[in-house]
């Protein structure tokens, strides 16, 4: 068995073929979809990228693993989607990124290089192709190639319009991963770590010109100001979060987007095909999903952040080729959070005592099954006012209190915000979330039900045990990494 593992950075949940968009052409991930399950209503669980990621990898929400922003170190003492593999017998190789910073705990010296960047390597991969922030062994490419490239990802994906979509940065990471795989044996894991379709919006050579901007739809109007939340009118004010309003950039930002996002198919289709040519393809179990979505727009925002669902509502795909799943379509409300125990399923892998979500393999068998009402994610925004603060990150005790969580229910979306303020939209009425839910009894199972998942997902990963009362082999083995120091034991317990 091979496991394929994909991410693809900030791609929205309603943006391919399977899903039902009326314009995007995604060939590959609608065969996928067709030969696995397609997640309907999953969901990240936090924004930016390190803080969706680390819930991810490790099966934990935020409130537990307290990844709050791009440059949060992930604790040490975390199982994760690396070690997992490892553990199943694989050598996970990772190309791309993952943008785990290191536990300072775990550093060799304050001046250890790793903490002075945000995007490391999650412990327990092996590199076939590390692509950092500075984009730099794409940088080698383009130059040893002829292309005169500025340093910097935001100028080099910037060009990628002026480029053929073979020299795209998509491409470059296919090209490395076929090359990888003919050295292979059977028997091996692979996480693509794609960065498209991230901003900033512009697709790849002929991609980029894919899609007409007057063939896009228009995105979903904000709220008059007097409705707004004060952190959406905040962030209405950043220049960097707030869509144009000019109707024809807004167009064309839509159809890079989709430009992009048919690249990264077509790169997809090139992975697919090199694993055929090996006879592979039925023995490979693929899973795709995204850290985060993007805004795109709606509710006058682009990029990632806040409490709109369009930020966080990713694509999920399982493929595989044991199971009898192809082409079903799960409708309950699923997490990136279940992804971890539902790959210890099948691996055959015990699962991990610190996971906050559930193995989908009973709900993708279209099993009858007890399952969540509602999805759950969070933001953290105290970045903001900690780049803004004189008192220190954290001498200043006001950040705690920046950030909100959201529960998405079939009728109702409730969101809790830091400060104690809250909104709850009734989907009902309206699903683009723009209405405000009226009904007091409505509001409250909501605010309880939201407080209810906090106080069911308090991190366990020893809560479960008592010592000397249960034996070894009756309660799931806690995580301990491998590098985790061990403290002496009297050779007489008190």
């Amino acid at each position: 068995m091979n496991v394929l593992f994909i991410t693809l950075d900030q791609f929205r949940g309603d943006s391919y073929g399977a899903a039902g968009h009326p314009l995007v052409r995604t060939p590959t991930l609608d065969r996928i979809a067709s030969e696995g399950v397609r997640l309907e209503r999953h969901f990240s669980q936090s924004a930016p990228c390190a803080p969706g990621r680390a819930a991810l990898y490790t099966g934990t929400y935020q409130m537990n693993n307290r990844v709050v922003a791009n440059g949060t170190p992930l604790p040490s003492g975390l199982d994760n989607i690396a070690l997992v593999a490892r553990r199943a017998g694989f050598n996970p190789t990772l190309f791309g990124y993952t943008d785990q910073g290191l536990d300072p705990g775990r550093a060799e010296g304050l001046d250890d290089p790793r903490l002075d960047y945000y995007d490391g390597i999650l412990p327990g991969f092996s590199v076939g192709l590390y692509l950092p922030e500075s984009q730099a062994g794409w940088v080698q490419y383009l130059r040893a190639k002829g292309y005169e490239v500025q340093d910097g990802w935001i100028p080099l994906l910037i060009g990628e319009p002026d480029r053929p979509a073979e020299d795209s940065l998509s491409g470059f990471l296919t090209n490395r991963f076929v090359e990888w795989l003919g050295d292979q044996e059977s028997g091996w894991f692979a996480h693509l770590s794609y960065l498209r379709p991230h901003p900033p919006y512009t697709a790849a050579g002929e991609f980029s010109t894919m899609y007409d901007p007057a063939d896009v739809e228009l995105p979903v109007a904000p709220v008059d100001k007097e409705l707004r939340h004060p952190i959406h009118e905040y962030s209405l004010s950043i220049t960097w979060r707030a869509a144009p309003t000019d109707v024809d950039k807004m167009r064309h930002i839509r159809a890079q987007y989709y430009g992009m996002i048919s690249e990264i198919d077509f790169q997809l289709g090139r992975v697919v095909e090199a694993i055929e040519a090996r006879g592979e393809w039925q023995d490979t179990l693929v899973v795709i999903t995204s850290d985060h979505g993007e805004q795109l727009g709606d509710h006058g925002l682009i990029e990632k952040l806040g409490f709109f669902p369009q930020s966080y509502h990713v694509l999920g795909l399982w493929r595989d080729p044991r199971s009898a799943w192809a082409g079903h379509c799960v409708s309950a409300f699923t997490e990136n959070v279940d992804l971890l125990p539902t790959l210890c399923d099948a691996l055959s892998v015990g699962p991990s005592a610190q996971s906050d979500g559930r193995s989908l393999s009973a709900l993708m068998a279209g099993e009858t099954v007890e399952w969540r009402t509602a999805a759950h994610y969070e933001w953290d925004y105290r970045g903001d006012w900690i780049r803004q603060s004189t008192s220190g990150w954290s001498a200043d005790q006001r950040v705690t209190g920046k950030n909100l969580a959201v529960s998405v229910s079939d009728d109702v979306s409730y969101v809790q915000f830091g400060d104690g303020s809250f909104r709850c939209f009734d989907l009902q009425a309206d699903p683009t979330w723009r209405t405000e839910c009226r009904d007091s009894d409505r509001v409250l199972a909501a605010a309880q039900e939201q407080l209810v998942w906090r106080q069911d997902h308090l991190r366990n990963d020893l809560t479960d045990m008592l010592l000397g009362f249960q034996r070894k082999g009756r309660w799931p083995a806690p995580f301990i990494p491998a590098s985790s120091p061990r403290v002496p034991i009297p050779a007489t317990a008190p």
